[in-house]
């Protein structure tokens, strides 16, 4: 499974972002991912998941994630997530931040 995370906004408007291929983590690493893309039912997402009332200074997300022969992306804010997604994107947030040159 490969995956491309972007988060940009916030307050101080940083852009974190970091590629990652399951297949070069460790094997509980590679299963708690693929479990979490699961558990968010992440390829029955719609591509845009958009707020009624957005507000200033939120999160936005944009997550691209190829497994075997899918293919899909969802971009999101903080507002719009479902609960479903949440902990994919705090988890993908903590990875993007401690890659080495994150923003």
């Amino acid at each position: 499974m490969r995956i491309q995370f972007q988060r940009s906004g916030g307050f101080a408007g940083l852009l974190v972002r970091t590629n990652i291929d399951t297949a070069s983590l460790s094997k509980e690493e590679a299963e708690k991912l693929q479990k979490m893309v699961a558990e968010a039912g992440f390829f029955d997402l719609p591509a845009q998941l958009s707020s009624p009332a957005p507000g200033a200074d939120q999160f936005q997300y944009k997550v691209s994630i190829e497994e075997g022969d899918r293919r899909h992306i969802v971009e999101t804010s903080d507002q719009a997530a479902p609960d479903s997604l949440r902990p994919l994107l705090r988890e993908l947030t903590v990875r993007a931040r401690s890659a080495p040159g994150s923003g």
